[in-house]
C-alpha cells in the first residue's frame, strides 16, 4: 500500500477530486499548507505599501491506495492539477506499514 501527497495550487483542489473520484479513488485528505520552491514567494502591494511574501498558500492532498493503482493515481493527479506554471506543485509516494479502520478494526486494504 501506498500514500500519495500532492502538494496543489488551492484552485485546482476540484478538479483533483472530480478526477480522483472517476479514477475510483473512495476518499482523501486535504491539509491547507504553505511553502515555498522554485518561485521563492512574490511580491505583493497592500494598501501602497510593497512586502515580501515567502510563503505561497498551496494544499496537500493525500490518498492512500494499493500499490497497482499508484501510477494511475499519480498520472490522473498530475494531469488535473497542471497549469504550465511555475508553482504548480509536487506528489510524493510513499510506503505505508499498516493501515487500521479504528471503527472496525480492518486491516491493510480492507481499511481503504
Amino acid at each position: 500500500m501506498k500514500l500519495v501527497a500532492a502538494i496543489i495550487q488551492p484552485y485546482k483542489l476540484e478538479d483533483v477530486r472530480d478526477a480522483l473520484t472517476e479514477a475510483g479513488v473512495a476518499g482523501m485528505t486535504v491539509t491547507e499548507v504553505k511553502g515555498f520552491g522554485h518561485q521563492k514567494g512574490h511580491t505583493e502591494i497592500y494598501r501602497g505599501a510593497e512586502y515580501q511574501v515567502s510563503f505561497i498558500p498551496k494544499l496537500k492532498v493525500e490518498v492512500a491506495v494499493p500499490a497497482s493503482l499508484v501510477n494511475k493515481v499519480v498520472d490522473t493527479i498530475v494531469s488535473s492539477a497542471r497549469t504550465g506554471q511555475i508553482g504548480d506543485g509536487k506528489i510524493f509516494v510513499t510506503d505505508v506499514a499498516q493501515t487500521v479502520r479504528i471503527r472496525t478494526g480492518e486491516i491493510d486494504e480492507a481499511a481503504l
